[in-house]
């Protein structure tokens, strides 16, 4: 009888205390939809606003169930905010140690001791990248952000160094 007391006692308590807001989210829950469903707006405004809302969702799923033509990736190619550096861009510089993005496709991959190399080519050129990861196949479409590193060669007097990107 005493936990039924308690129960009914605590219960009450938390209705006074959460009365206010859960009264303010019932209005603003009946206010957000209630101008679909008055007569005051023309039937042409509630039918552009479903089909545009409609529109949006349509694209949402067709972005999200990967249903382009953009590859294996299933992605959209968005560039909206992304610093993807063109290949070609990257300069033979030492001592050069900027941060890149690029994306391309894996062409050749060589293993080394404790990490992996891949050939990335993108319609600019061709870099390697040297990585931890492991499992990424030729042909696959990747992004990768890293390093820009320079390992200078010299040979006869002449500088065969290459560039190279070392992933972070």
């Amino acid at each position: 009888m005493g936990t039924d007391l308690m129960k009914l006692a605590t219960r009450q308590a938390m209705m006074r205390k959460f009365a206010q807001p859960m009264a303010f989210m019932q209005q603003t829950k009946n206010f957000s939809l209630s101008f679909l469903y008055e007569d005051s707006l023309p039937d042409f405004c509630k039918k552009s606003m479903y089909h545009l809302g409609l529109i949006c969702f349509l694209i949402m799923g067709l972005y999200s169930c990967g249903m382009t033509s953009s590859g294996s990736s299933g992605m959209l190619p968005l560039k909206i905010g992304t610093n993807v550096t063109p290949i070609r861009e990257i300069k033979p510089k030492q001592n050069n140690q900027a941060i890149v993005y690029i994306q391309g496709k894996v062409e050749k991959q060589a293993p080394l001791m404790k990490q992996q190399a891949y050939q990335i080519n993108d319609s600019t050129g061709k870099i390697w990248v040297v990585t931890n990861q492991t499992g990424l196949e030729e042909g696959a479409q990747v992004v990768i952000k890293g390093k820009v590193r320079y390992q200078s060669i010299p040979l006869a007097g002449q500088e065969l160094g290459e560039v190279y990107i070392e992933e972070e």
